[in-house]
Protein backbone atom coordinates (compact mmCIF):
# COMPACT_ATOMS: atom_id res chain seq x y z
CA UNK A 1 0.00 0.00 0.00
CA UNK A 2 1.36 3.40 -0.92
CA UNK A 3 2.46 5.85 1.73
CA UNK A 4 0.27 8.69 0.43
CA UNK A 5 -2.78 7.55 2.43
CA UNK A 6 -5.19 10.14 3.76
CA UNK A 7 -7.79 9.78 6.50
CA UNK A 8 -10.56 9.18 3.96
CA UNK A 9 -8.78 6.24 2.31
CA UNK A 10 -10.68 2.96 2.41
CA UNK A 11 -8.88 0.02 3.98
CA UNK A 12 -9.74 -3.62 3.32
CA UNK A 13 -8.57 -5.98 6.05
CA UNK A 14 -8.52 -9.75 6.16
CA UNK A 15 -8.15 -10.91 9.76
CA UNK A 16 -7.65 -14.66 9.57
CA UNK A 17 -10.46 -15.78 7.27
CA UNK A 18 -12.77 -12.80 7.99
CA UNK A 19 -12.93 -9.68 5.84
CA UNK A 20 -13.56 -6.11 7.02
CA UNK A 21 -13.81 -2.70 5.40
CA UNK A 22 -12.96 0.51 7.25
CA UNK A 23 -11.02 3.77 6.81
CA UNK A 24 -7.62 5.11 7.75
CA UNK A 25 -9.35 7.64 10.03
CA UNK A 26 -11.05 4.89 12.03
CA UNK A 27 -7.81 2.96 12.46
CA UNK A 28 -5.69 5.92 13.52
CA UNK A 29 -7.85 8.51 15.34
CA UNK A 30 -8.99 7.01 18.68
CA UNK A 31 -5.81 5.18 19.66
CA UNK A 32 -2.94 6.86 17.78
CA UNK A 33 -0.27 4.77 19.53
CA UNK A 34 -1.75 1.41 18.56
CA UNK A 35 -0.30 -1.12 16.16
CA UNK A 36 -3.11 -0.45 13.65
CA UNK A 37 -2.50 3.30 13.78
CA UNK A 38 1.19 2.72 13.13
CA UNK A 39 0.46 0.40 10.21
CA UNK A 40 -1.73 2.95 8.44
CA UNK A 41 0.02 6.14 9.48
CA UNK A 42 1.75 6.42 6.12
CA UNK A 43 5.15 5.85 7.72
CA UNK A 44 5.28 2.20 6.71
CA UNK A 45 4.67 0.18 3.57
CA UNK A 46 1.69 -2.13 4.09
CA UNK A 47 1.47 -5.10 1.75
CA UNK A 48 -1.84 -5.67 -0.02
CA UNK A 49 -2.98 -8.72 -1.92
CA UNK A 50 -2.42 -7.60 -5.55
CA UNK A 51 -5.69 -9.21 -6.69
CA UNK A 52 -8.13 -8.40 -3.88
CA UNK A 53 -6.54 -5.32 -2.29
CA UNK A 54 -6.88 -6.82 1.20
CA UNK A 55 -4.24 -6.33 3.88
CA UNK A 56 -3.79 -9.63 5.71
CA UNK A 57 -3.24 -9.88 9.48
CA UNK A 58 -2.55 -13.35 10.78
CA UNK A 59 -5.00 -13.22 13.67
CA UNK A 60 -8.36 -14.84 14.52
CA UNK A 61 -10.99 -12.38 13.27
CA UNK A 62 -13.72 -13.62 15.60
CA UNK A 63 -13.70 -10.49 17.78
CA UNK A 64 -12.37 -7.91 15.33
CA UNK A 65 -15.79 -6.31 14.84
CA UNK A 66 -15.63 -5.30 18.51
CA UNK A 67 -12.20 -3.78 17.83
CA UNK A 68 -13.67 -1.72 15.00
CA UNK A 69 -16.72 -0.68 17.04
CA UNK A 70 -14.38 0.59 19.74
CA UNK A 71 -12.27 2.51 17.23
CA UNK A 72 -15.33 3.98 15.51
CA UNK A 73 -17.53 4.96 18.44
CA UNK A 74 -15.83 4.01 21.70
CA UNK A 75 -18.34 1.17 22.13
CA UNK A 76 -17.55 -1.83 24.33
CA UNK A 77 -19.97 -4.78 24.46
CA UNK A 78 -21.84 -5.01 27.77
CA UNK A 79 -21.30 -8.00 30.09
CA UNK A 80 -24.64 -9.44 28.98
CA UNK A 81 -23.70 -9.21 25.30
CA UNK A 82 -20.15 -10.49 25.58
CA UNK A 83 -19.15 -13.41 27.80
CA UNK A 84 -15.53 -13.78 26.68
CA UNK A 85 -13.95 -10.53 27.80
CA UNK A 86 -10.65 -12.31 28.42
CA UNK A 87 -10.40 -13.08 24.70
CA UNK A 88 -11.16 -9.47 23.78
CA UNK A 89 -8.50 -8.27 26.25
CA UNK A 90 -5.98 -10.50 24.48
CA UNK A 91 -6.92 -9.00 21.12
CA UNK A 92 -6.76 -5.45 22.51
CA UNK A 93 -3.28 -6.14 23.85
CA UNK A 94 -2.13 -7.60 20.53
CA UNK A 95 -3.28 -4.50 18.63
CA UNK A 96 -1.93 -2.28 21.46
CA UNK A 97 -5.33 -0.70 22.07
CA UNK A 98 -4.62 0.31 25.64
CA UNK A 99 -7.81 2.34 26.13
CA UNK A 100 -9.98 -0.63 25.19
CA UNK A 101 -7.90 -2.97 27.33
CA UNK A 102 -8.23 -0.76 30.40
CA UNK A 103 -12.00 -0.43 30.13
CA UNK A 104 -12.50 -4.18 29.71
CA UNK A 105 -10.15 -4.81 32.62
CA UNK A 106 -12.32 -2.54 34.75
CA UNK A 107 -15.36 -4.67 33.87
CA UNK A 108 -13.44 -7.86 34.70
CA UNK A 109 -12.29 -6.46 38.02
CA UNK A 110 -15.83 -5.43 38.89
CA UNK A 111 -17.16 -8.90 38.02
CA UNK A 112 -14.42 -10.50 40.10
CA UNK A 113 -15.41 -8.32 43.04
CA UNK A 114 -19.06 -9.30 42.54
CA UNK A 115 -18.21 -13.01 42.50
CA UNK A 116 -15.66 -13.13 45.30
CA UNK A 117 -16.57 -10.27 47.63
CA UNK A 118 -20.35 -10.02 47.65
CA UNK A 119 -20.54 -10.22 51.41
CA UNK A 120 -17.72 -7.70 51.83
CA UNK A 121 -19.37 -5.26 49.44
CA UNK A 122 -22.61 -5.63 51.34
CA UNK A 123 -25.02 -4.24 48.75
CA UNK A 124 -28.35 -3.72 50.47
CA UNK A 125 -30.42 -4.22 47.31
CA UNK A 126 -30.19 -6.32 44.16
CA UNK A 127 -30.69 -5.41 40.49
CA UNK A 128 -34.13 -7.04 40.68
CA UNK A 129 -35.03 -4.91 43.71
CA UNK A 130 -34.11 -1.76 41.78
CA UNK A 131 -36.13 -2.83 38.72
CA UNK A 132 -39.18 -3.62 40.86
CA UNK A 133 -38.94 -0.25 42.59
CA UNK A 134 -38.81 1.54 39.23
CA UNK A 135 -41.84 -0.37 37.95
CA UNK A 136 -44.01 0.13 41.05
CA UNK A 137 -43.21 3.72 41.91
CA UNK A 138 -44.89 6.69 40.26
CA UNK A 139 -42.82 9.08 42.35
CA UNK A 140 -39.12 9.87 42.54
CA UNK A 141 -37.31 6.83 43.96
CA UNK A 142 -35.13 7.66 46.98
CA UNK A 143 -32.00 5.54 47.45
CA UNK A 144 -30.33 8.18 49.60
CA UNK A 145 -27.47 6.67 51.61
CA UNK A 146 -28.12 3.11 50.38
CA UNK A 147 -25.17 0.76 49.77
CA UNK A 148 -25.34 -0.55 46.17
CA UNK A 149 -21.64 -1.35 45.82
CA UNK A 150 -20.72 -3.65 42.96
CA UNK A 151 -24.19 -3.99 41.44
CA UNK A 152 -24.66 -4.33 37.68
CA UNK A 153 -27.42 -1.87 36.79
CA UNK A 154 -26.50 -1.52 33.13
CA UNK A 155 -29.09 -0.43 30.54
CA UNK A 156 -31.84 0.40 33.06
CA UNK A 157 -34.15 3.44 33.08
CA UNK A 158 -33.06 5.17 36.30
CA UNK A 159 -34.26 8.69 35.55
CA UNK A 160 -34.74 11.11 38.44
CA UNK A 161 -33.56 8.69 41.15
CA UNK A 162 -32.08 10.12 44.34
CA UNK A 163 -28.69 8.41 44.86
CA UNK A 164 -27.36 11.17 47.14
CA UNK A 165 -24.93 9.98 49.82
CA UNK A 166 -25.23 6.41 48.49
CA UNK A 167 -22.28 4.03 48.25
CA UNK A 168 -22.01 3.29 44.52
CA UNK A 169 -18.47 1.97 44.32
CA UNK A 170 -17.88 -0.11 41.18
CA UNK A 171 -21.55 0.03 40.20
CA UNK A 172 -22.06 -0.52 36.46
CA UNK A 173 -24.41 2.14 35.05
CA UNK A 174 -23.31 1.44 31.45
CA UNK A 175 -26.00 2.55 28.98
CA UNK A 176 -28.40 3.69 31.73
CA UNK A 177 -30.85 6.56 31.39
CA UNK A 178 -29.92 8.62 34.45
CA UNK A 179 -31.29 11.99 33.36
CA UNK A 180 -32.10 14.23 36.30
CA UNK A 181 -30.72 11.81 38.88
CA UNK A 182 -29.13 13.06 42.08
CA UNK A 183 -25.65 11.76 42.94
CA UNK A 184 -24.78 14.58 45.34
CA UNK A 185 -22.07 13.49 47.81
CA UNK A 186 -22.34 9.88 46.63
CA UNK A 187 -19.28 7.61 46.78
CA UNK A 188 -19.13 6.39 43.17
CA UNK A 189 -15.42 5.60 42.98
CA UNK A 190 -14.74 3.22 40.09
CA UNK A 191 -18.34 3.37 38.86
CA UNK A 192 -18.94 2.80 35.15
CA UNK A 193 -21.12 5.39 33.38
CA UNK A 194 -20.05 4.48 29.85
CA UNK A 195 -22.56 5.81 27.28
CA UNK A 196 -25.02 6.69 30.05
CA UNK A 197 -27.50 9.55 29.65
CA UNK A 198 -26.72 11.96 32.49
CA UNK A 199 -28.27 15.20 31.26
CA UNK A 200 -29.06 17.62 34.11
CA UNK A 201 -27.85 15.12 36.70
CA UNK A 202 -26.34 16.32 40.00
CA UNK A 203 -22.88 15.26 41.24
CA UNK A 204 -22.14 18.01 43.78
CA UNK A 205 -19.29 16.86 46.03
CA UNK A 206 -19.47 13.30 44.69
CA UNK A 207 -16.47 10.96 44.79
CA UNK A 208 -15.96 9.97 41.14
CA UNK A 209 -12.33 8.88 41.36
CA UNK A 210 -11.43 6.46 38.54
CA UNK A 211 -15.03 6.45 37.26
CA UNK A 212 -15.57 5.75 33.55
CA UNK A 213 -17.63 8.31 31.64
CA UNK A 214 -16.55 7.25 28.15
CA UNK A 215 -19.17 8.49 25.67
CA UNK A 216 -21.52 9.64 28.46
CA UNK A 217 -23.88 12.58 27.92
CA UNK A 218 -23.26 15.03 30.77
CA UNK A 219 -25.04 17.97 29.15
CA UNK A 220 -25.98 20.53 31.81
CA UNK A 221 -24.75 18.21 34.58
CA UNK A 222 -23.71 19.76 37.89
CA UNK A 223 -20.21 18.53 38.88
CA UNK A 224 -19.36 21.32 41.30
CA UNK A 225 -16.71 20.19 43.82
CA UNK A 226 -16.79 16.64 42.44
CA UNK A 227 -13.69 14.46 42.87
CA UNK A 228 -12.74 13.36 39.34
CA UNK A 229 -9.13 12.29 39.88
CA UNK A 230 -8.36 9.51 37.37
CA UNK A 231 -11.84 9.59 35.82
CA UNK A 232 -12.05 8.84 32.08
CA UNK A 233 -14.15 11.45 30.25
CA UNK A 234 -13.16 10.39 26.74
CA UNK A 235 -15.82 11.57 24.24
CA UNK A 236 -18.14 12.62 27.06
CA UNK A 237 -20.48 15.52 26.28
CA UNK A 238 -19.72 18.22 28.85
CA UNK A 239 -21.57 21.04 27.12
CA UNK A 240 -23.11 23.43 29.67
CA UNK A 241 -21.84 21.22 32.54
CA UNK A 242 -20.78 22.97 35.77
CA UNK A 243 -17.24 22.03 36.82
CA UNK A 244 -16.49 24.77 39.35
CA UNK A 245 -14.07 23.53 42.02
CA UNK A 246 -14.15 20.02 40.54
CA UNK A 247 -10.87 18.14 41.04
CA UNK A 248 -9.74 17.30 37.49
CA UNK A 249 -6.08 16.40 38.03
CA UNK A 250 -4.69 13.53 35.92
CA UNK A 251 -7.66 13.26 33.58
Amino acid sequence: MAKDLNIFSTVYLKIGVREFCTTVDTLTRREPNSMLAAMFSGRHVVHQDPETGFVFIDRDGKHFRHILNWLRDGVVPSPEEFSKYSELVREAEYYQLLGLRDIIQAFLNMRKDDDQNTEKLGAELTRIDIIKSCIKSNERIRLRGVNLSGLNLSNLDLTNIDFSYACLRNVCFKGCDLRGSNFNHADAEGAIFQHASLQSSEFIGANLRNALFVGANLYNANLISAELHGADLTNANLEAASLDKAYLMSL
